[in-house]
């Protein structure tokens, strides 16, 4: 598990450094983390459910029931993956719809390590850039938009 564990880290940690700065050079292997790593995180995460999903009482019904399903280290574990592989997502996609959009870089590097850290205040934070972008743009006359 401990193993795992740390494997884990030294997967997704160079996927966030490259989303913060690889997309200056080289915006296409956003894409090739957004579904790489995920992808093996998703599979190492289906095998814990597969060997663990049977061996912990608990559930989804009460908060309760949630403490007693991660009482279990394989579930645990399986629960970490999770949330490295949806906000390693996230994240990816944030920088490709930035790119997309038209946002400087700079502004969502702020976004970045708040969805590794806290997932969806990240999101959030992300949502407000993009929300600033769109009201700039839609403000200025177009030859200043031309210019920025």
């Amino acid at each position: 598990m401990e193993l795992l564990f740390s494997v884990s880290g030294l997967v997704v940690m160079p996927a966030w450094f490259a989303l913060a700065g690889i997309p200056f050079w080289y915006p296409s292997i956003v894409r090739w983390i957004q579904w790489s790593v995920p992808t093996l995180l998703g599979l190492a995460y289906l095998a814990l459910i597969w060997v663990y999903w049977g061996s912990s009482t608990g559930g989804y019904d009460s908060l309760a029931a949630v403490r007693e399903l991660f009482t279990s280290d394989g579930l645990l574990l399986a629960g970490w993956l999770h949330y490295l592989a949806f906000d390693l997502f996230i994240g990816a996609w944030m920088v490709e719809q930035a790119q997309r959009s038209g946002i400087a870089h700079g502004w969502v590097l702020p976004c970045l390590p708040l969805t590794f850290l806290f997932g969806p205040i990240g999101l959030l934070a992300f949502y407000f850039v993009r929300l600033l972008h769109r009201i700039w743009y839609r403000t200025r006359p177009p030859q200043e938009q031309a210019s920025a």
